[in-house]
């Protein structure tokens, strides 16, 4: 997944930076176009089958390109940390502006963060599955169906948590959040530094098993089966966990920036 990063590799980045070379630029892309295809084949494992991975390696190619130019080699962090959440930032962008999630997909996820923020509030503990089912009048089997049909989404949700409770207009990826500005307005540098408080607090309130499939997935690189395989259960449970455990850390931000999901 890494390309190199030797002698070589830093030659291209300072005749590219230096002269603005085209042909720098393209051996740049060439070298780093692996990383396009491991965000690319991470994110498609949790979306339809309709989505085609290439698709996405062609939205992602565009972050990559956009992370090249606008890299500063002065900043002091690895340039695969910086591209990986342009490349991932382009590719939420592109799904989004797609909208091919269905409204009433949207409407029933809303209904489940409401249901969370309030059972989480009147018990002061996190509710079990059929204390949320009774809040939505469903049985718990129509509420395990509800999960199975949100599964797809919550790969994009957990990538725009940082973002809950924003118009979608105003809405600015993770990858946003990597301005490369020398200076950083320090309201915005405030509130992204809030957001991730609040976010690793909810992470580590989830339950065990919750916290783990968040874990291995997005911080250890796991694919759904591989966790099914470290936890003992089927892939489409940790499906069911991974989708759990992201409305309800959705519910919680909307909850600590005062936004209350409506269907």
């Amino acid at each position: 997944m890494r390309p190199s990063a030797g002698a070589d590799v830093t030659r291209l980045w300072a005749h590219y930076k230096r002269d603005a070379d085209a042909d720098a630029r393209e051996r740049l892309i060439l070298n780093y176009s692996p990383l396009v295809k491991y965000v690319a084949g991470r994110l498609s494992s949790g979306l339809p089958q309709t989505v085609e991975t290439a698709d996405l390696i062609s939205y992602g190619i565009f972050g990559l390109i956009d992370a090249i130019e606008k890299f500063d080699l002065d900043r002091g962090i690895k340039f695969e940390t910086y591209a990986i959440a342009r490349i991932k930032g382009a590719i939420i962008d592109e799904l989004r502006s797609m909208d091919w999630v269905p409204r009433s997909v949207r409407a029933r996820a809303r209904e489940i963060e409401g249901a969370y923020i309030k059972l989480e509030n009147a018990l002061k503990r996190v509710p079990e599955d059929d204390e949320i089912a009774a809040e939505m009048q469903i049985t718990v089997p129509e509420f395990h169906a509800i999960l199975a049909k949100l599964a797809y989404t919550s790969v994009v949700s957990f990538e725009e948590l940082w973002t809950a409770g924003s118009d979608r207009d105003e809405k600015q990826s993770a990858a946003g959040s990597l301005k490369d500005e020398t200076a950083e307005d320090p309201v915005t540098v405030f509130e992204s530094e809030e957001i991730k408080d609040i976010l690793a607090t909810a992470i580590e309130r989830l339950p065990e098993r919750e916290k783990m499939v968040i874990m291995l997935y997005y911080y250890e690189g796991l694919t759904l089966k591989e966790i099914g395989e470290v936890l003992g259960v089927t892939e489409s449970r940790v499906s069911q966990l991974h989708t759990k455990s992201v409305l309800r850390l959705r519910a919680r931000l909307h909850a600590a920036q005062g936004f209350v999901p409506s269907a």
